[in-house]
């Protein structure tokens, strides 16, 4: 067992786990009320996010300079450990312009472009019982929200095809 840091007298230092030079990553196309951009998550070996970008098509503005380095800090936090889960929590519910109506079903409302980062990443990353200890509520269903949401069948039942005609069109008789 190794001696607590905090209790033993030695200093904590912290390590960064750095991504491998070539790596894996998720780019995910948004738009948060006026505002459109593209998220990118850069991920280890494991699967787990190490890094982000968030890029705004109105380059060049304040908002999306202050987004830029608001990614990198995240990423910085992401690689020296901090849990996504505390992220999420800290970062969900952030309230400011612009924001508005999502294209995401997911989503549909976000506070805020940082609002709709984490609930994004929340909703990729995290377990059912994390997202719910962080109170991520999904409006839309009234239930917390899936890891993702599979394609479900919109046919409704009156007009699924039945064995016999499915039959007919093999050219078997029914």
């Amino acid at each position: 067992m190794t001696p607590n840091p905090m209790t033993s007298g030695d200093a904590f230092v912290p390590r960064r786990r750095r991504l491998a030079d070539e790596r894996k990553a998720i780019t995910h196309k948004f738009q948060v009320g006026p505002c459109e951009g593209y998220l990118t998550v850069g991920l280890y070996e494991d699967g787990q996010p190490g890094e982000i970008f968030v890029t705004l098509t109105k380059e060049g503005s304040a908002i999306a300079g202050l987004i830029d380095s608001f990614a990198t800090a995240i990423s910085i936090g992401l690689q020296y450990g901090v849990p996504l889960k505390v992220l999420c929590n800290k970062y969900v519910h952030a309230r400011y312009e612009p924001s508005g109506v999502t294209q995401n079903p997911n989503i549909p409302q976000a506070k805020s472009i940082v609002d709709y980062v984490f609930r994004w990443l929340a909703l990729k990353f995290l377990s059912p019982e994390d997202r719910q200890s962080i109170g991520m509520y999904q409006e839309t269903t009234g239930s917390f929200a899936p890891v993702e949401t599979p394609r479900q069948n919109t046919i409704p039942p009156a007009y699924q095809p039945t064995p016999s005609f499915l039959s007919r069109l093999d050219g078997q008789p029914s």
